[in-house]
């Protein structure tokens, strides 16, 4: 027989799953869909011209790129939000670290979107009135609403690599059959970063996706584009 505990844990992960599909999902406007991380630069420079190169393009930024330091943002924002703690200096951490013009104005206007966004929760966190980076801002609401780090951190990782691999149907072009093969493809480096993120601190900030850094800088000078980073 379903007891009364095992029915409202039930109620309140099927809440949680919600909400996270919600934040994370294509349709939250932040506007991701206008940016490139410097892709766009990437296919210009003829650095990514395949689904293998694609492949292995997205593979190095989740192992050790933007997208390494992203997790580790997460994280702390979320352990930041949970122990009440200002969280200020992580915030100026995050912009600090930014490679770029360009991929700073990436993550904050994202960052200031998503929180515009989350407004209608009529939820209260310590970040509510400042311009945060996105992987922060997605920390700290994240612990508002109680969400598990590493379901959020899945769920945010996949939102990344999905939007990219979107830009890449475009830019190389790719076929919509190709960028089910990369999803397919990159599930385990997602997962695997995920299941990383609770063990990370800021002594783990750090990235040598050096082309993808160096794209990123050259984007801000690129003649004609589509893409704002």
């Amino acid at each position: 027989m379903t007891t009364l505990p095992s029915v409202l844990e039930e109620k309140r992960y099927s809440y949680q799953l919600i909400r996270l599909m919600t934040l994370l999902s294509p349709v939250f406007p932040i506007g991701a869909f206008s940016y490139s991380h410097g892709l766009e630069q990437a296919v210009h420079d003829r650095l990514v011209t395949s689904l293998s190169e694609m492949e292995g393009w997205l593979r190095g930024i989740l192992k050790k790129g933007a997208a390494w330091n992203d997790a580790i943002f997460l994280a702390e924002a979320w352990r930041y939000e949970k122990k009440g703690a200002d969280i200020t200096p992580l915030i100026q951490l995050a912009r600090a670290i930014a490679g770029s013009y360009e991929r700073e104005l990436e993550i904050c206007m994202q960052g200031e979107a998503f929180l515009k966004a989350i407004a209608h929760y009529n939820i209260v966190c310590t970040i509510a009135d400042k311009k945060a980076a996105y992987s922060v801002a997605v920390g700290v609401v994240a612990a508002c609403l109680e969400l598990e780090l590493v379901a959020v951190a899945t769920a945010y990782f996949q939102a990344f690599v999905s939007n990219l691999i979107q830009v890449a149907l475009r830019l190389i072009p790719l076929g919509q059959k190709d960028g089910v093969r990369l999803m397919h493809r990159l599930e385990e480096d997602i997962l695997s970063l995920s299941r990383e993120t609770p063990k990370l601190t800021l002594n783990d900030l750090g990235s040598a996706a050096v082309m993808s850094d160096i794209c990123a800088m050259r984007h801000e000078i690129l003649y004609s584009r589509i893409f704002r980073s």
